[in-house]
């Protein structure tokens, strides 16, 4: 992640900037962690400013919650944060290239953009792919080429590859790939069933001694199962023979599951990891499962705004490091940031035990509320929801 490090901080008074980015104002933690809160052209996000007591100096970086997909906008904030707010550089980990992406890019969506336009698009394409994972994007960007009637979704958690995928799709003049930073999970949630013709997991790592890590789950494949057509395909490739079989084991669950299954099967295309495991003379395998089933429509009633506000005082006297945990979600009260005497930050981990997700609430004495980022709209994290309600009322009201 782009970072610097200085000796010394100016303490100039909010707000400052220059250009298109705004230094707002910061909210320091209880260890004296700072979060700058940065409109750099259209995004809003953190910065995170750490004390480095080893090197008696300050760590100056993106914060990880709210980083924006595009890192260009990071990088021109961090230098014109440099500038006006520090000095006595000792180290940079981050140069502005006038090849980063710093405009809205159409390829590139967050999850509310792809929620709310979702049908516009599936009505536009003949047909709806997602990858997860696409890495450098040679597959995915192989499939928009041979498949223009075709909507290629990509995930991927690695935002500098999909600024870089991004720009390889304008180049080659794909307007069908749309590109996401996201857990695939979350996606598949918000998908509406019998819509998906084909869900690609290429090389997806492992996690021998961590399988709670992956991301092939018995709820996945559930999920796979409800967003693809009948005769829609999932394809797991790996070089894994033990995810192979793990994930086989997991389609086998279900009611009804059709599968096929190649060793070294030549696609046409090679991932830069494939080509490493093909140098290294390992076997590559394939896992096909083709959807048979016509799944009923999952709709989830709630929402994600809080009804009431909350006392600052009480919430900010007693918050505490603590998890609270139902059957099939969880809420993690992690941080609390001072504003002002009037204002406080909450961060948050909440939902799905194998798809959590982090974000901030801000209250005020006038309102209450998800900040910068809100929580996907699943069963779980609105059972989560639910819950941070409960506490702050409880916390506030005695």
């Amino acid at each position: 992640m782009p970072n610097f490090i200085a000796r010394n901080l100016k303490n100039t008074p909010y707000p400052f900037g220059a250009g298109e980015v705004e230094f707002l104002w910061e909210a320091r933690g209880r260890k004296g962690e700072r979060l700058v809160y940065t409109k750099s052209g259209d995004e809003n996000f953190f910065i995170e400013v750490k004390k480095n007591a080893a090197q008696n100096a300050f760590v100056i970086k993106g914060e990880k919650v709210t980083k924006p997909a595009r890192i260009g906008l990071l990088q021109n904030a961090l230098k014109i944060y440099r500038d006006l707010n520090t000095s006595e550089i000792l180290s940079e980990a981050f140069a502005v290239k006038n090849t980063r992406l710093t405009q809205k890019a159409s390829e590139i969506l967050d999850l509310k953009e792809l929620s709310e336009n979702f049908d516009d698009l599936a009505a536009k394409f003949g047909e709806i792919f997602i990858e997860i994972g696409f890495g450098s994007g040679r597959h995915l960007l192989y499939q928009a080429q041979n498949n223009s009637n075709a909507l290629i979704i990509g995930i991927e958690v690695y935002k500098p590859g999909i600024e870089q995928v991004a720009k390889l799709a304008r180049a080659r003049n794909l307007d069908n790939v749309r590109l996401i930073n996201t857990d695939a999970r979350l996606l598949l949630s918000l998908i509406g069933s019998n819509l998906v013709d084909k869900i690609f997991l290429h090389f997806p790592v492992p996690w021998d001694k961590a399988e709670h890590r992956r991301v092939v789950s018995s709820a996945f494949i559930a999920e796979c199962e409800r967003t693809l057509k009948i005769g829609g395909n999932f394809e797991l490739r790996t070089d894994s023979r033990e995810y192979f079989d793990f994930s086989a084991a997991k389609i086998l669950e279900l009611k009804n599951a059709k599968i096929l299954a190649f060793k070294n099967r030549n696609l046409g295309v090679t991932s830069k990891y494939e080509d490493r495991w093909k140098r290294r003379e390992k076997d590559i395998y394939d896992l096909i499962y083709t959807c048979e089933t016509k799944s009923g429509e999952s709709k989830i009633e709630g929402s994600l705004n809080f009804g009431e506000n909350f006392s600052v005082l009480r919430a900010r006297e007693n918050f505490k490091n603590e998890t609270i945990r139902g059957d099939d979600f969880f809420v993690h009260f992690e941080e609390i940031y001072e504003i002002s005497n009037d204002e406080i930050l909450l961060r948050v981990a909440l939902g799905a035990f194998n798809k959590p997700e982090q974000c901030y609430v801000k209250i005020s004495k006038a309102s209450c509320e998800y900040f910068i980022k809100r929580p996907t709209l699943t069963r779980e994290n609105l059972k989560a929801h639910e819950t941070i309600e409960g506490y702050l009322k409880n916390a506030t009201n005695y």
